[in-house]
């Protein structure tokens, strides 16, 4: 996995009004974590920072050396998460996680699907339940995805955490048996989808809603820190 920098300097100031004067400026908050230590308020880049995971195979997986943050200067980390805007997509927060190269960590992997399946082939449908699994391992050993064979799956096959095959010096989280993709018919997949979003005719939504005022959406708060 490569390795990169990722340039941080310390903040003392925080709260709604520090993160607005830090955001204007280019830069957005965030918190460094270390195993039995209070957090430590920092600020960063986050072009750098988006520009880093995406270049990077590993993607929000990617380690990073910290560089300019004082005593944080050298100290290795992960990204634990990125809150960011709900329109533009860009980040507003990063917490930043120590890693010590000789301790295990729990990690979300991404898996891609490879081979088409028996299924497919006759008209079914591939139906994805999970997009991730959660992995235990070394740092060093955190695999950039999990491949995963679906050319057997009929229709109405499902495969489930358990039968993933996974890489060396890697050890399972999440729960064995929940499914990870199946092979569904048309029929049952157009039938979900009208189940998920179904309309309701405009007589019966008259008759429901008779009497009642329109609620009105609840306003959210962005992320500040």
């Amino acid at each position: 996995m490569a390795e990169n920098e990722l340039n941080i300097e310390l903040r003392d100031s925080r709260g709604k009004g520090a993160a607005r004067k830090l955001r204007a400026a280019g830069r957005i908050p965030g918190i460094f974590y270390a195993a039995g230590e209070g957090g430590q308020s920092v600020a960063l880049d986050p072009r750098a920072l988006d520009q880093l995971i995406s270049a990077s195979a590993a993607g929000i997986n990617t380690l990073f050396d910290l560089k300019g943050g004082g005593a944080l200067d050298g100290k290795r980390v992960l990204v634990k998460e990125i809150q960011r805007d709900p329109v533009t997509g860009s980040p507003l927060h990063a917490d930043l996680y120590a890693v010590d190269q000789d301790r295990t960590i729990q990690v979300s992997v991404p898996y891609r699907l490879t081979g088409t399946a028996a299924g497919v082939k006759m008209g079914g449908i591939v139906d994805h339940s999970l997009r991730e699994v959660e992995l235990s391992c070394l740092p060093r050993w955190i695999p950039e995805e999990i491949q995963v064979d679906i050319s057997e799956l009929d229709v109405g096959d499902s495969l489930h955490v358990r039968d993933i095959a996974l890489p060396e010096n890697v050890t399972l989280v999440s729960d064995p048996d929940l499914s990870v993709v199946s092979i569904v018919a048309p029929a049952a997949a157009e039938e979900e989808a009208v189940a998920e979003g179904e309309e309701v005719a405009p007589e019966e939504l008259a008759e429901g809603a008779e009497g009642e005022a329109p609620s009105e959406p609840a306003g959210e708060e962005s992320a500040e820190s």
